[in-house]
C-alpha cells in the first residue's frame, strides 16, 4: 500500500525523487496520497501541487504515535498508492541518542518498507558498506531496495552494481548526474510552488524522468503491498470538536498568499469540523474581510514580500482596528512578524507593519530551528495557564524587544536544555514563533473558536456575511 522514501543524509535528492514518483503515478491517473515525516511545510506544498491532494505530516512529537497511525490509516482508505517522504537521514530524529521522530521511527510505527536513496556522486565500492550499514543498523526497519542518485557514467554504474551485488539488495532506480532537476531554494528551503510559474513544466519533466529511471515492475508491487492497518486507531476514534450554538457559523479569516502559506491542513480542517467557515484573503492585495469572528495569520515569507505588505495600508489599518476591537487573532511566526511594528529585511530596509506588538522583526543569518516544549504562562485565547504543548520553531528573524509578560516558557526537545521566554499576548492576540499542529490537540482550536464565537455573539450577530 505504501513505501517510505529515505536518504542516507540530507541533500541526497529525497524531495526530487519523491516528486518524480508522485508525478509518474499521477500521470497514470492513479489516486495517490503523500505524506511527509517531520514538521515541514514547503515539501508538502510540492506534493500537493503534483497529486492535487493535501499532503499529511507524520510527526510523533508534534502529535503522537497513535495520531501518526490514525492519520495514515484515515488518508489511505480510498487511494491506489501512498508514498511517504522521509526527513534528513533515515535514523536522524529529535535527538542523537534515539530515533524518535525519525523516518525509521515512522517506518516502524506504520510497518512500511523503506526505499533508500544513496548519493553516489563521490562513491564506488564504498556504496556497499553504506547500504549494508543502513540495512543492518536496526533489524526492525525493512530496507526494500535502493535508488542510486547522481551516477556519473555507465562505468560508474557498473562499479556500483558490482559492489552491491553480494548484498542481494534490489536497485530500484538509477538517476544520472545530468538528470538532476534543480528546484530553487532560499533561506528556509525550497521556494514555494505558488512562486514558481513554470512548475507544471517541472512536474512533466519529473514524470518523464521517473518513467525511465525506476524499475516499475518491482516498485509497483511494493507500493501495492497490503499494510496491516487493523491495529491502528480508526478515524472515528478522534476526539470531535463540538459545534457552537450560533445563529450563523463563525467566519474565520485565513491569510493565504505568497507571504503567508504555512498551514497544516489539519488545523484548517479542525476549524471547519467545528462549524466555522473559512474566508481566505491576501494581506498583500486585499483588505481584511468584514465582519469576521477570528483571524488566523500563518507562517510563510513576509520578509520576501515586506514591501507589498507595507504598501497595503488598508489591510494594515483594518487588522490593527480589528485587534483593538478584541478580535481573536492567532499568529504563527510570519504572522507574528506582520503584527509587529516593522520587518527589517536582509538588506536592512525597514518596512512598517501592523504595529499592535511593540517590537520589530529583524532578518539575520542565524537559523532558529527545533522542537519546542511550550508552557503557557497565563491564560491565552488558545491555552489555559500552565498548559503544555509541543511545537516547533523555524525562522531566521529575531525580535528587537521582548514582551514584559511572555506567552510561553520554551525548552528544546532535550529536557536539560535552557528554558527561555517567548511569544506575545495583547488583547485577544496569541502570537508566537512556535508553530502548532492541532491534529492531536482538538481542545486548542476548540478553545480559540469559543473565543471567536463569543466575539461574534457580542459584536457581529445580525451583520451580513463577508463578501467573497
Amino acid at each position: 500500500m505504501a513505501l517510505i522514501i529515505a536518504g542516507d543524509r540530507s541533500g541526497v535528492g529525497k524531495t526530487t525523487i519523491t516528486l518524480a514518483l508522485l508525478a509518474y503515478l499521477q500521470q497514470q491517473r492513479a489516486v495517490v496520497q503523500s505524506f511527509k515525516v517531520g514538521p515541514d511545510y514547503i515539501d508538502p506544498m510540492f506534493h500537493r501541487a503534483v497529486t492535487g491532494r493535501p499532503c499529511r505530516n507524520l510527526d510523533p512529537v508534534l502529535t503522537s504515535e497513535a495520531y501518526v497511525q490514525q492519520c495514515f490509516a484515515q488518508h489511505t482508505q480510498a487511494v491506489d498508492y501512498a508514498l511517504v517522504e522521509g526527513v534528513m537521514g533515515l535514523f536522524d530524529g529529535a535527538s542523537g541518542v534515539a530515533d524518535v521522530a525519525s523516518t525509521a521511527h515512522v517506518a516502524k510505527l506504520l510497518n512500511l518498507p523503506v526505499l533508500l536513496i544513496l548519493d553516489c556522486a563521490r562513491l564506488s565500492r564504498s556504496v556497499a558498506a553504506i547500504a549494508h550499514g543502513y540495512r543492518s543498523f536496526d533489524p526492525q526497519v525493512y530496507l526494500a531496495g535502493v535508488v542510486l542518485n547522481r551516477v556519473g557514467s555507465d562505468r560508474h554504474l557498473t562499479l556500483l552494481t558490482e559492489a552491491l551485488e553480494p548484498l542481494n539488495l534490489p536497485i530500484l532506480g538509477v538517476l544520472r548526474r545530468h538528470d538532476d532537476i534543480t528546484l530553487p531554494d532560499r533561506h528556509l528551503g525550497l521556494v514555494p510552488t505558488e512562486e514558481l510559474t513554470q512548475f507544471a513544466t517541472v512536474r512533466d519533466r519529473l514524470a518523464t524522468l521517473a518513467t525511465h529511471s525506476f524499475d516499475w515492475p518491482q516498485l509497483l508491487p511494493l507500493l501495492s503491498l497490503p499494510t496491516p492497518h487493523s491495529q491502528f486507531p480508526t478515524p472515528d476514534s478522534r476526539l470531535p470538536i463540538p459545534p457552537f450554538p450560533l445563529s450563523t457559523p463563525p467566519q474565520i479569516a485565513i491569510a493565504r498568499d505568497r507571504a503567508f502559506n504555512f498551514y497544516y491542513p489539519e488545523n484548517l480542517e479542525a476549524l471547519q469540523q467545528a462549524g466555522a467557515e473559512l474566508v481566505f484573503w491576501s494581506p498583500m492585495e486585499d483588505t481584511l474581510p468584514a465582519p469576521v469572528s477570528g483571524l488566523y495569520l500563518g507562517g510563510g515569507f513576509p520578509e520576501m514580500f515586506a514591501e507589498s505588505l507595507a504598501e497595503n495600508g488598508g489591510a494594515i489599518a483594518a487588522v490593527r482596528a480589528a485587534v483593538e476591537a478584541g478580535l481573536p487573532v492567532y499568529a504563527e511566526c510570519g504572522g507574528l512578524m506582520y503584527l509587529s511594528r516593522a520587518i527589517v529585511d536582509f538588506d536592512g530596509k525597514r518596512w512598517p507593519m501592523v504595529g499592535c506588538l511593540p517590537t520589530e522583526a529583524h532578518m539575520g543569518k542565524r537559523l532558529t530551528l527545533g522542537y519546542r516544549r511550550a508552557i503557557a504562562q497565563g491564560d491565552t485565547p488558545l491555552l489555559k495557564a500552565g498548559a503544555t504543548v509541543w511545537g516547533h520553531e523555524f525562522h531566521r528573524s529575531s525580535l528587537n524587544a521582548e514582551p514584559a509578560q511572555p506567552l510561553y516558557q520554551l525548552r528544546g526537545y532535550d529536557p536539560h536544555s535552557a528554558a527561555y521566554d517567548e511569544g506575545w499576548q495583547y488583547r485577544q492576540v496569541h502570537a508566537s514563533y512556535v508553530h502548532l499542529h492541532w491534529g492531536a490537540m482538538p481542545d486548542v482550536p476548540a478553545r480559540w473558536l469559543a473565543k471567536c464565537a463569543q466575539f461574534q455573539s457580542q459584536h457581529l450577530e445580525g451583520h451580513p456575511k463577508p463578501a467573497r
